[in-house]
């Protein structure tokens, strides 16, 4: 078995959904993630004009089976100082999973949250009443809470707070995890030397059956830094050598790893960037 590998695309112009399939399959890529829009806003285009049905064509053609949605960082269910801001929160998360399902995905990714000075309890149960309004029994995907890195006041900076943020959401079911790299490296866990007894610490708070993918990024920072800050594989302080362990993990060789690494100075013109994507893949499959 191969792992499954893939990284954040684009959607826009004309072609949308279906682009973003094409520049997957650019990377050689098994899967990919998206955003339904601008991750700074919650602008968002019609569902009908995503062109689902031409990308699912193109998907089936090419044996991608499955793909990830992330919701706009915009949304925050930890606010407890600005009522208007949670309920657009709210509502947006809403219509993301609304847009989730049409687009045949299962899994829509959510930054936690940050409680803005007001405290981690009451943040944790914003969150949750927050998911208590969304999620309901017949939900037909799930919302994976991502592990952060701990700047500021991020929620989900340790897997006691994602834990108390599953106990106190009804349809807890409905909950999954992400577990990005960069952020439990810059939260302070030591997946580089440990990475088994960092699951395993994970497995006895919530069960390593509720994660539903990785994202795979090397990190700029030293472990315990909390300052979110992405590197290139092998460019970082968490070294190619981990992060291929992390990807190879038999445990779990059948959920999607998703890249973020910044895009890179283009061999042609190096005042342009471009994305590193095909060749961090091939190196880490």
């Amino acid at each position: 078995m191969t792992p499954i590998l893939g990284s954040h695309v684009g959607m826009s112009g004309k072609e949308m959904m279906l682009g973003s399939v094409k520049e997957a399959l650019s990377y050689q890529a098994d899967t990919f993630m998206l955003y339904t829009g601008a991750p700074q806003n919650t602008k968002r285009k019609a569902i009908a004009e995503l062109n689902i049905d031409a990308a699912w064509e193109e998907m089936r053609r090419h044996g991608i089976e499955s793909f990830v949605v992330h919701a706009p960082y915009i949304i925050n269910l930890a606010n407890t100082v600005n009522p208007s801001t949670y309920e657009i929160a709210i509502e947006s998360l809403a219509s993301e999973i609304e847009r989730t399902i049409a687009m045949g995905s299962h899994i829509l990714i959510l930054h936690p949250g940050s409680h803005v000075g007001a405290g981690v309890e009451s943040g944790i149960d914003r969150i949750a009443q927050g998911l208590n309004q969304v999620l309901t029994n017949a939900t037909d995907c799930c919302i994976a809470l991502e592990t952060m890195a701990g700047k500021g006041s991020e929620i989900g900076r340790c897997f006691e707070e994602l834990a108390a943020i599953y106990d106190k959401t009804v349809h807890s079911d409905k909950l999954r995890v992400c577990m990005d790299t960069c952020h439990l490296n810059d939260a302070g866990y030591d997946i580089v030397n440990d990475f088994d007894g960092v699951i395993d610490r994970f497995d006895q708070l919530i069960g390593k059956d509720q994660i539903a993918l990785f994202h795979i990024n090397d990190s700029k920072n030293e472990r315990g830094a909390a300052k979110d800050r992405h590197a290139n594989i092998g460019m970082g302080t968490i070294g190619t050598k981990a992060l291929r362990y992390i990807v190879h993990h038999p445990d779990f060789m059948h959920l999607p790893k998703i890249l973020e690494t910044p895009y890179i100075p283009s061999a042609d013109d190096p005042k342009k960037t471009v994305p590193p994507y095909r060749e961090e893949i091939a190196l880490l499959r």
